[in-house]
Order: structure tokens, then C-alpha cells, then sequence
């Protein structure tokens, strides 16, 4: 196992197994019969990924996506176990990967980022302003930064290759790339659990603006798959502070990428090496979100 300066996982290790895939933030093993997602504490913004991590993050990533599966347990999902304690081949690791780890089902991924929208920033944001639309969905006039939407809208985007960004597109690409009856599936399931998740969290004190889900295949049934409504794949404002007409405070990696906006980077690989303090102030926000959301301290 590899770890940085400030005991941040960046890379793990199990020469015993096949590494099917070294991602962005996850490393994912073959263990036969299923598979064993690791979340490493590595950060990416902008599809980049950074050259230090953030201490724990992979631990709440983990823990945040049991939450929710067992929160929402009626949805179908890919998890078999939220641990490793179970597989006799992976004992001589567990001090690492436990709490990080997930032993899931292997499933088909469909290729598409389902991105949930519930309120107006980021780059949904940036396209209403020149267009008036986000993602070709026309909206109304008199939208603020930050306005909650009428609706969720569902917009999906490609699922890039490493060092490319992905790119958004409308629901009929959508439908082109997975076929319309699944297009319609995964639209659907993708608005009703943000819809769920959104009204829980808000009991909670926190916003969740957007997220993205991803959706595979096994046997024919679409699943929940990957990482769920975690930091790394949402926008969480805490409620006390949020502020329509501005880029509110946040419990994420917006955190992170307001920092790297500073500086004179093109946003392409390598990244900048990140300083200690943003480094630590992004672990605090990953727990605190954690520990508003759920209730519990990790």
C-alpha cells in the first residue's frame, strides 16, 4: 500500500489479485466471483487527478454509499458486503482496507453519467446563462446562481476516458447510446432516489444541489452501482448557510476546486500538488458531511 506524507491512501496494493482498473479515486480487483472496489483517499477535480490525497476520504466515500444502499434498500444495487472480513484471501490487508472496502456483484455499467440537478450552479449555471437552457432542457426566465429548480432535471453526460472530460448530452443521445427502454429506466431511477435522498438530507440540515449516479446491468435488471451520493459525486450545502445568488459554502471538493481556480493551472494533468491546509480542511468537510448526514462519527 502506498501512502503520502499525511497518511493519505494513493495507491493500494494486492499483488495477489487481478487489478482490473486503477480510476480516478477507486482500484478494483477480480475476486472471481465478484469484485472488491478499494476507495483510495486520491482527489480529482477537473479529471485530474492530484498528486497528494485527503486523509479518510476513501473511508467516508465507503461508509456514505453503505448509508445510502441500506437507507434505500428497496433500489437494487451491486453491493454483497461492506468489508472484507468474509474473504479469507484479503486477512493479511485488512488493517487497510477495511472501512474503505466493498465487495460487490459484477455488473454491466452502462456507459453514461446520470447527473441530477436541483438547483442551478456549477456549469448547469454557466449554460443557463448563455443559453438559457442546461443540457438543451429549456427553462424559464429569472433564475438566480444557486436558485433551487423548478424540477430536477436528469442530465446525463459521457463517461470519459482517463485524462479526457466528459460532455454533456440530451436524453435522446442517451437514448441512442443505451436504447431508449433503458434510457427511460435509468432517467427514472436516477430522479427518484435524488429526489429521496434530497428530502432526507434536508431533515439533516444539508442540501444536496446535484449528483451523479451510475446504473449496470445484471440479468437483464438495471442496478444502483459505483459510489452514492458521496462528496465525490455530489454538491452537499449545509442549509444554514446557503444563499441564493452566490457559489454557496459547501461540504465537498468544491473546496478544493475554488483553491485550484486561484492558481495559473490549464487544468490538465499533471495536477498541482495541493497545500497541507486545503488538504486537512477537505478531510474535515468529507467527516463533517458524513456526520451530519448520518448522524454518526466516523
Amino acid at each position: 500500500m502506498k501512502y503520502d506524507a499525511n497518511g493519505s491512501l494513493i495507491s493500494s496494493e494486492i499483488p495477489e489479485l487481478k487489478l482490473l482498473n486503477r480510476g480516478k479515486v477507486r482500484d478494483v480487483y477480480d475476486l472471481g466471483d465478484a469484485l472488491l472496489f478499494v476507495a483510495t483517499d486520491r482527489l480529482s477535480a477537473f479529471d485530474v487527478v492530484m498528486p497528494n490525497g485527503v486523509p479518510r476520504k476513501g473511508e467516508v466515500l465507503t461508509q456514505m454509499s453503505v448509508f445510502w444502499f441500506d437507507l434505500m434498500s428497496d433500489v437494487p444495487n451491486h453491493l454483497i458486503s461492506a468489508g472484507v472480513s468474509s474473504r479469507p484471501e484479503l486477512a493479511k490487508y485488512a488493517g487497510d482496507l477495511e472501512k474503505r472496502s466493498l465487495i460487490v456483484k459484477k455488473a454491466s455499467i452502462l456507459p453514461v453519467e446520470c447527473i441530477v440537478r436541483g438547483y442551478l450552479v456549477g456549469s448547469g449555471w454557466k449554460d443557463y446563462q448563455k443559453t438559457s437552457c442546461v443540457s438543451g432542457i429549456k427553462l424559464r426566465s429569472g433564475y438566480r446562481q444557486a436558485d433551487k429548480l423548478d424540477q430536477p432535471l436528469f442530465t446525463p453526460s459521457t463517461k470519459a476516458e482517463a485524462g479526457e472530460h466528459d460532455e454533456a448530452i440530451s436524453f435522446e443521445q442517451t437514448a441512442e447510446i443505451v436504447g431508449a427502454e433503458k434510457a427511460g429506466v435509468i432517467r427514472d431511477m436516477a430522479l427518484d432516489i435524488y429526489t429521496r435522498a434530497r428530502d432526507y438530507a434536508a431533515g439533516r440540515g444539508i442540501i444536496i444541489a446535484d449528483t451523479k449516479f451510475e446504473f449496470g446491468e445484471i440479468d437483464g435488471k438495471i442496478i444502483l452501482a459505483d459510489e452514492v451520493l458521496t462528496p465525490d459525486s455530489s454538491r452537499f450545502w449545509p442549509a444554514d448557510k446557503y444563499e441564493v445568488g452566490t457559489s454557496p459554502v459547501s461540504l465537498d471538493k468544491q473546496f478544493v476546486r475554488d483553491y485550484l481556480e486561484t492558481l495559473d493551472w490549464n487544468k490538465t494533468a499533471p495536477g498541482p500538488e495541493l497545500p497541507r491546509d486545503v488538504v486537512m480542511k477537505t478531510s474535515d468537510k468529507y467527516l463533517e458531511a458524513y456526520r451530519m448526514l448520518t448522524g454518526k462519527s466516523l
